[in-house]
Formats: C-alpha cells, sequence, structure tokens
C-alpha cells in the first residue's frame, strides 16, 4: 500500500476545511489501493487547496461502534475559495470520484477553523 506524505502546508493562512468521513468499505483493501493511488492524487490538484490531512480512524475512544474508516480534511482560505475550487475542471474530477469510491453512509462537511 502506497504511503502518502505528512499534512502539507501550501499557503496562507486556513479558514474553512472541507471535512469528510468515509464509512467502512466492503473491501479495505480495494479501497485503500483507489484512494491512495487515484483520488488523493486527484485532491492535490486542487487549485486553491492549502493543506491537505488524511489518515484512518484507528479507534473510537469512546467504546462506541468504529463508524468511520478514514477522515480526510481539505484546507481552503474561505467558503469562495473553496467553492471555485469545486467548480474548477480538477475540483469537478475529484467530486466525481468521491462518488465512485464512498462507501454508503460517508459525510461530508464544512467547518470554519477557529482562529
Amino acid at each position: 500500500m502506497a504511503q502518502r506524505a505528512p499534512a502539507r502546508v501550501v499557503s496562507g493562512s486556513v479558514t474553512v476545511k472541507l471535512v469528510v468521513l468515509y464509512t467502512q468499505p466492503s473491501d479495505p483493501d480495494a479501497f485503500d489501493r483507489h484512494y491512495l493511488g487515484t483520488h488523493m492524487p486527484l485532491v492535490d490538484a486542487i487549485p486553491g487547496l492549502q493543506r491537505v490531512e488524511a489518515g484512518r480512524i484507528a479507534s473510537a475512544l469512546d467504546g462506541g461502534e468504529q463508524t468511520y474508516y478514514r477522515v480526510t480534511e481539505l484546507y481552503f482560505a474561505d467558503q469562495e475559495a473553496m467553492q471555485a475550487a469545486f467548480a474548477s475542471p480538477e475540483g469537478g474530477a475529484t467530486a466525481a470520484d468521491y462518488q465512485e469510491i464512498a462507501p454508503p453512509g460517508s459525510r461530508m462537511f464544512v467547518a470554519v477553523v477557529d482562529d
């Protein structure tokens, strides 16, 4: 399985992030191959992206069900920058690939980052 580089900071301050929570895939190895080999290179090409953090969920500390398998956080300067990024061809390709690989119940949230 390919290894990703640690979180990267590309430029400037960050005020908004897209948080993607992937539920448990039926075939984790196949999911990881596609996610790391195809999906994350698409993510890395999104214009205006300032920082990316991604990882597998290791455990549920509260003892509850481990609903989610992976988390990905994409940081942008502001809401407008995020909208422009996903309106671009690269953002559209990434969104289309998400629709292909995201297991049922996967979620996306927008969070405003506290200063």
